[in-house]
């Protein structure tokens, strides 16, 4: 595990609103502007704001996470839009705690109904029905958190060769 860096990519699934919200934002924009050019100037900048609106919007409703394993540093990325990429956490794995499906009773007491402790928690999953997640109990920084993961089995493999009693599988 040490020689070597895997990457996954993970995109969120649209909103079941969200194409038809694009598509009033963009009409409403387009009758304001043209409302502002045949009756009256005070249309426009609604018309306008809308269409900037669309533009922002756009961006921020397209998410992608990167998962980046590479030695002991397990990286995830958050991509807005397809454009803008930050890092959100960069955690060491020699504090990891447990990874397992979000079922396992090793997280059991993490959970948000029925769990006994309470934990920060940062989502990163695609939304799918059909993929599994796995929920990840680390240490980051002074703190615990807990963060919801769609990992693929080659990665999950690799970190379970690494640490074999804190990674259990679906």
């Amino acid at each position: 595990m040490y020689g070597y860096k895997m990457v996954e990519q993970v995109t969120r699934k649209k909103k079941p609103g969200s194409g038809a919200l694009k598509a009033v934002m963009i009409i409403f924009g387009v009758l304001f502007v043209l409302m502002g050019i045949m009756f009256s100037r005070g249309f426009m900048l609604p018309g306008f704001l809308l269409v900037g609106l669309y533009f922002v919007y756009d961006i921020f409703s397209q998410r992608a996470y990167e998962y980046t394993l590479e030695g002991v540093n397990f990286t995830i990325s958050v991509i807005m839009g397809r454009r803008y990429r930050r890092e959100a956490h960069v955690l060491n794995l020699q504090e990891l705690e447990v990874i397992a499906p979000n079922w396992h009773e090793s997280v059991g007491k993490y959970r948000r109904k029925g769990g006994t402790v309470k934990l920060p928690k940062y989502d990163y999953t695609s939304y799918d029905d059909d993929i599994p997640y796995y929920t990840m109990i680390i240490m980051e920084g002074k703190r615990k958190i807990k963060i919801l993961l769609d990992l693929n089995q080659e990665m999950l493999h690799a970190i379970k060769s690494v640490y074999p009693d804190k990674v259990f599988f679906a």
